[in-house]
């Protein structure tokens, strides 16, 4: 149904630096096995198959390589040790190095993908840019860090998928990327971009905090253990469906207002909260019976910008690479399915922020503390998140205008997880990927809920 027109790698424009080297800080270590994050942007453009190779994928490439030159890191790679007693993973960039493009042309429903209600996850694979191999050089495994597809709906739409290494950075790092490749597309050349570097040029260097060397130490040596296998892109089959569920404006002050009415005493409820208690009590009562063990969430904070127990000052907020500080919040079963369990569930997930990110003594405090919380998660059922209606990637606008629909792919994983962004009316959507049952089942008690 898609088919491949051409797969090319992408440098840097000639004459700018020769060689970079990054370390990989507690917060990018932290990431390294859980390899490949995965998306996909969706654009309603239609456009003729001529259009699209005569003057839409040329101005591509050419902005893609200026845009590197200010990205340098994302054309390099990941050189992880095949000794990791000896030394410890680093990016490097050197002259030469690229990121691979590929074009294609896709038969598949344009409509259909960017629709809400569940639909088969194996078909978005197909939008989807094929990591290149691993290679071996003296003593490393050499990872590229980044590829990217362009698809077109010839008369329809544009797609553009993106698989990148998740120890490279966070959403906020790649979304600076994708912002800035679409602004320097729109335009035509990195001027506009470059005028504007205080808001959006990215800041690499690895900012040592008072306890780094410590706790790079301690991250590493969890790290080192575990073997080094990079994920597939293409998972498949998934045996996962995947939907979006909208949370209107009108929906989220009723729950805003059930919270306040049954807590009089909180003093703030964020709309994040009124999101991922709902998502996370309505999928623990699709799921079923847990016994009376815990359920967990787990949700990450951007330290950028924000003022907490490690830096001083706080990083600044065009800090490429990874920065977030992970939290664990766990209610028990039998409380979460509750008649009131929306509301514990909010309350707590309140309180953990409270307590532990709005707190900028608490924040990042014994950052190590959260690898063993993860390990007692392991045979847990948990609900993670990823993206944030803070981190729009509907705003990388091409030329195309703003964004139809992101799809988050790394849904499909493991376990389970939610994705949260703003849809296009201004509601904010979630994105879940379940197995088509339990997707019939949850999307049942999402609607009911919203109208008891």
């Amino acid at each position: 149904m898609t088919t491949v027109l051409e797969t090319c790698r992408i440098p840097p424009p000639q004459g700018g630096a020769a060689e970079l080297f990054l370390p990989l800080s507690f917060f990018d270590m932290m990431w390294l096995h859980f390899n490949t994050t995965r998306r996909l942007i969706f654009y309603r453009h239609p456009c003729s198959e001529v259009e699209f190779s005569n003057t839409i994928v040329p101005n591509l490439k050419h902005t893609l390589s200026l845009t590197l030159q200010h990205y340098l890191p994302v054309a390099g790679n990941l050189l992880y040790p095949l000794h990791t007693d000896a030394s410890k993973p680093v990016y490097r960039y050197i002259s030469g190095d690229s990121v691979s493009l590929t074009i294609a042309v896709s038969g598949l429903d344009f409509e259909e993908l960017v629709a809400n209600h569940a639909r088969e996850s194996d078909q978005f694979y197909d939008l989807l840019p094929r990591t290149p191999k691993m290679a071996e050089e003296e003593n490393y495994q050499i990872v590229p860090l980044i590829s990217l597809q362009v698809t077109l709906f010839p008369g329809r739409g544009i797609c553009v998928g993106l698989s990148n290494h998740h120890s490279l950075s966070d959403g906020r790092s790649i979304l600076g990327f994708m912002k800035a490749w679409a602004m320097i597309s729109k335009s035509g050349d990195d001027e506009v971009f470059v005028s504007r570097n205080g808001e959006y040029m990215p800041f690499f260097e690895r900012t040592v905090c008072k306890d780094s060397r410590r706790l790079n130490g301690i991250f590493w040596d969890v790290m080192k253990k575990i073997p080094f296998q990079p994920a597939a892109t293409h998972p498949l089959p998934t045996n996962r469906v995947r939907a979006s569920f909208i949370l209107h404006q009108s929906n989220i002050k009723t729950l805003k207002n059930l919270i306040l009415s049954a807590r009089p005493n909180i003093d703030r409820v964020s709309t994040f909260v009124v999101a991922a208690a709902y998502v996370w009590t309505t999928l623990a009562k699709s799921l079923g019976p847990a016994g009376d063990e815990d359920e967990v969430f787990i949700f990450g904070a951007d330290a950028r910008g924000r003022r907490n127990a490690l830096f001083d000052p706080p990083l600044a907020v065009n800090y490429f690479g990874n920065c977030l500080g992970g939290r664990v919040v766990r209610v028990e079963h039998r409380k979460l399915v509750a008649e009131d369990g929306f509301v514990v569930a909010a309350e707590a997930i309140g309180d953990e922020m409270k307590a532990k990110i709005y707190d900028g003594d608490e924040f990042l405090k014994s950052p190590e503390n959260l690898l063993t919380e993860m390990a007692k998660c392991k045979d847990i059922r948990a609900l993670g998140i990823t993206g944030s209606p803070k981190l729009d990637f509907t705003e990388a606008d091409f030329g195309w205008g703003e964004a139809e629909k992101v799809e988050f792919l790394s849904l499909d994983g493991a376990g389970y997880l939610m994705s949260l962004f703003n849809s296009r009316d201004g509601d904010l959507a979630v994105g879940m990927s379940l197995t088509k049952e339990e997707m019939e089942t949850f999307a049942s008690m999402f609607a009911i809920g919203l109208y008891m």
